[in-house]
């Protein structure tokens, strides 16, 4: 797969899309950036819009929801399920695409499963999350969909926002 920005976007099965990325930031800032709500508002939608929900209940069992409003004027959302939270450490979680071009292809399908890892070294964060299919065919339909340009944008104003609390 070809990678178009920092982040690196492999496929280790065919079910599986896995990102890694390093930060400049310790683990702690990351996972912070990435778990609170005021901070993924600033990150998540990248170059691509403005994010208008970002509701985090952190527990397992606990329910996740972003909703962007894109540049061209149309919503994009997702949801899921928090399954394993280690602090600082690990993310476990479903994702289902709820909301915005093709969401009605993805109504009904078993949402994915995405792991999500933060490791430290040397003051630095190696985020590693791979998002598990139930279907080759849903994977090949999230890389249609434009997700590594748009994800790659994300990262970048992550590294900004977790570089912005040290």
């Amino acid at each position: 797969m070809v990678t178009s920005g920092t982040a690196v976007v492999t496929l280790p099965s065919e079910t599986q899309i896995q990102i890694t990325r390093e930060f400049e930031a310790p683990r702690h800032l990351v996972y912070r950036a990435w778990t609170t709500p005021e901070l993924i508002e600033r990150w998540w939608s990248g170059k691509r819009g403005e994010v208008s929900v970002a509701d985090v209940d952190l527990r397992v069992g606990g329910s996740w929801r972003y909703l962007m409003t894109a540049n061209e004027g149309f919503e994009v959302g997702f949801h899921g399920e928090f399954r394993e939270i280690v602090p600082n450490e690990r993310i476990v979680n479903t994702e289902i695409y709820d909301t915005g071009p093709g969401a009605e292809e993805a109504q009904g399908l078993e949402p994915a499963l995405i792991t999500t890892t933060f490791t430290e070294v040397d003051g630095r964060t190696l985020l590693t999350q791979t998002t598990e299919c139930h279907s080759a065919e849903v994977r090949d339909m999230i890389l249609e969909s434009g997700m590594e340009a748009g994800m790659q944008e994300s990262m970048d104003r992550l590294e900004q926002v977790a570089g912005s609390l040290a």
